[in-house]
């Protein structure tokens, strides 16, 4: 399947999802997004990668910084412009912007890197190394397992696509590019009120480019 077929699997899944995913998220940020909020400069600018509508992260980012979210979906973008306003919001997928080299002091990305296709992740790895300053951090929840490649029929009532390393594939790469990891736990969901999903590990990685 090529990648333009699976970025529009994702399109059109949170497109026609959107509302019943918006309603399903936790409207209080995972604990974790405290590590970045700590670290943010004054008059911080952070960019929000799969910024969803908008609901927890983005809006909390906007209380303490200047955020700029992006998203693929339409219908997302649009739920996040009614929720977090302040924001500058894009609707876009996250390897067509081009933002200046150092532009922000952070980035967060929840949920949004297993979406993209799996040969695509080190071009964003490197992207946002690129878009953070030195000394600025990257906040990013991460695959456990390695798969090349999956769609699940009933994500929310739509089909959804998913694509992944192992968690050390990850922080390798980071690594390597030059970021030192400061900090690795790990997450759960992200739901609010669904009993009947079983549980799921997201390991939480804060780093920071030197």
């Amino acid at each position: 399947m090529a990648g333009e077929d699976r970025k529009s699997i994702v399109i059109a899944g949170y497109d026609r999802c959107a509302q019943a995913y918006a309603a399903a998220r936790a409207t209080d940020p995972s604990p974790e997004l405290a590590l970045l909020l700590e670290r943010l400069p004054q008059s911080a600018r952070v960019l929000d990668v799969g910024c969803g509508a908008g609901v927890p992260v983005t809006a909390a980012l906007a209380q303490v910084s200047t955020v700029v979210g992006v998203d693929i979906s339409r219908t997302q973008i649009a739920l996040a412009r009614d929720n977090v306003p302040t924001a500058e919001l894009i609707h876009g997928d996250i390897m067509a912007q081009q933002f200046d080299d150092a532009s922000f002091d952070a980035a967060a990305a929840f949920y949004a890197i297993f979406h993209l296709p799996r040969e695509e992740q080190l071009a964003l790895l490197r992207r946002l190394h690129r878009w953070i300053r030195p000394g600025g951090h990257l906040l990013a929840t991460l695959p456990c397992s390695d798969h090349a490649g999956y769609t699940e029929p009933d994500f929310f009532g739509v089909t959804m696509y998913w694509s992944h390393y192992a968690t050390t594939w990850y922080s390798d790469r980071l690594q390597e590019l030059g970021f030192a990891v400061l900090h690795l736990s790990v997450a759960g969901h992200g739901y609010r009120g669904i009993a009947a999903l079983p549980p799921e590990r997201h390991p939480v990685v804060l780093a920071q480019r030197k």
